[in-house]
């Protein structure tokens, strides 16, 4: 190909790219703040039972069990740090709010994301490194054996086998692994895929704004029909993709997505917790917890952080939802687990 041919065919696909990217930035952007929903629900402080003289640290992580009401938590022992503490950081409560089991002392810098798998079995990512911990997916037993470990612990990197502070997990029907690896400044901005075993398969994602490109991949879920919906929480969207890292579309009516969990009927739950707060680029978005349907990508519900101004994370930063529809927010600003109820 002559050499004016290939410099032409390159300023075209600049172009392309230019246009791809911009469009993306723009629909995130320019649509109007989805703030006026109904909220058909009550809020329930204090529902758990923490052993006598703890109390919450810092908590974005939250799933439900297998059985459809028990509810799994990783908090930040007391803090929003685990170095140094003996205390237990992943938690289980049955419905009453009684703590039925807990374990990871010790063995946590800074637990993240939660994903409970159809076995039951409990992954954690940690967020953080130090001490020779940290920058790892830590795959438990129900009753809190380890039984996996992604990433180098203390290690940071991008390849196959370690991560940058990864955020968050999720374990798909047929037991595939996906990791959103990274947590704002110099850390990754990518989804790795593994297998069942932990084998690596692929990942996806740059630091960016265009579609599949990603400004930290915050949070994961899936829906029915197995696309993967992932929380780009500093681009203000939900991207969704296949399996395989296909594109297919993105969301920003959902407000910026710090948790997001879809349930058995597909509905979807989204979790803001830094819009106007710790967040400069989305004014007018009011924090709080969005419920809407996967099918068609309506907002239903809006339940507003009663916090009307803050310069620090404030309402759910984890959401989940029980077979029941009982919404679970946990929250790192205000350190606390909340229940929510339809009224």
């Amino acid at each position: 190909m002559p050499q004016q041919a290939r410099t032409g065919h390159a300023v075209a696909f600049a172009v392309v790219a230019a246009i791809a990217l911009s469009i993306g930035a723009a629909h995130t952007q320019s649509m109007a703040p989805t703030n006026s929903a109904p909220n058909p629900y009550r809020s329930i402080e204090n529902w758990t039972q923490l052993p006598e003289g703890r109390k919450w640290g810092s908590t974005a992580a939250v799933d439900i069990d297998p059985d459809g009401t028990s509810v799994w938590v990783a908090e930040r022992c007391g803090a929003n740090t685990c170095l140094g503490s003996n205390l237990a950081p992943v938690l289980k409560f049955d419905a009453s709010g009684k703590l039925v089991k807990s374990f990871g002392q010790g063995m946590f810098v800074f637990p993240h994301g939660i994903s409970v798998d159809r076995e039951g079995n409990v992954w954690v990512t940690d967020g953080q490194g130090k001490d020779g911990m940290g920058h790892q997916v830590i795959k438990f037993s129900p009753d809190g054996n380890v039984l996996m470990r992604l990433g180098k612990a203390g290690v940071t990197g991008a390849g196959h086998d370690t991560f940058n502070m990864p955020s968050s997990v999720l374990i798909a029907p047929n037991g595939d692994i996906f990791v959103g690896d990274g947590h704002g400044g110099m850390s990754n901005n990518r989804i790795v895929k593994f297998d069942k075993t932990g084998k690596y398969i692929k990942e996806w994602g740059v630091k960016g704004t265009g579609p599949g490109q990603f400004d930290t991949p915050h949070a994961l879920a899936m829906d029915s029909g197995g696309r993967l919906f992932v929380g780009d929480r500093n681009n203000n969207r939900i991207q969704i993709f296949d399996q395989d890292g296909k594109f297919l579309d993105q969301w920003a009516q959902f407000s910026r997505p710090s948790g997001v969990f879809i349930d058995k009927n597909d509905i979807i739950y989204v979790a803001d917790s830094e819009s106007e707060s710790v967040s400069k680029n989305h004014d007018g978005w009011k924090r709080g917890i969005r419920v809407g349907r996967v099918s068609d990508g309506a907002v239903t519900a809006f339940i507003p952080d009663p916090v009307e101004k803050s310069n620090t994370t404030s309402a759910a930063e984890g959401v989940a939802a029980d077979a029941a529809g009982n919404i679970y927010g946990a929250e790192v600003g205000p350190k606390r687990m909340m229940k929510y109820v339809r009224q």
